[in-house]
């Protein structure tokens, strides 16, 4: 499957990056940073430009399921609706080699669950190693103790994904405006 093709609920192994052919437009984003024992979340403004803490989500016991989602794929699917998002990004965790290891295939399968309680909502898989070391780092060195602290470190985290993300769409969208603007002269 292309990794740009996020709109089917099997989502790709890889990691996408921001098209300007499946970018949704205007909207708040939301960022997921998927651990095992808690998920980090945060949102984007409606213009895209920054991402800002949302809250923690802690994990489903695997087994406890009733006939619905479990209650972490509910409760992010229900932060979705509420904050009216275009897209979801999701860290997908690769080793320092760029391999996936056990982490990103954890966050992939939550990816593919999380899609059938958010449709049409596209999910998107974007690369976020080293995010929640370099959040910890952060806020170590603006002096938040993170002893205890382990739910602003996975909101941290999901900021860090999703500024990401941000940042990326804005210069892929403003090299495709560059792209445009210089084949329109190129017509006149």
């Amino acid at each position: 499957m292309d990794d740009s093709d996020s709109s089917s609920s099997d989502l790709p192994q890889g990691g996408h990056r921001p098209d300007p052919a499946t970018d949704p437009g205007r909207g708040r984003r939301i960022a997921i940073d998927v651990g095992s024992v808690r998920i980090g979340v945060a949102s984007s403004d409606p213009d895209g430009i920054l991402a800002t803490p949302v809250e923690t989500v802690p994990r489903a016991k695997s087994g406890a399921r009733g006939g619905g989602p479990a209650a972490d794929i509910a409760r992010i699917a229900e932060i979705v609706r509420e904050y009216e998002a275009v897209e979801v990004i999701v860290g997908l965790p690769r080793t320092l080699r760029g391999e996936k290891g056990t982490a990103a295939g954890l966050a992939i399968a939550f990816a593919r669950r999380l899609q059938a309680s958010v449709a049409p909502v596209p999910i998107r898989l974007s690369d976020e190693r080293l995010t929640t070391v370099s959040a910890a780092r952060a806020l170590r060195d603006s002096g938040v103790r993170t002893r205890g602290q382990r739910q602003v470190i996975d909101q941290a985290a999901a900021v860090s994904i999703l500024q990401g993300w941000l940042d990326e769409r804005s210069a892929v969208l403003r090299s495709g405006e560059e792209v445009r603007g210089a084949s329109s002269e190129g017509d006149a």
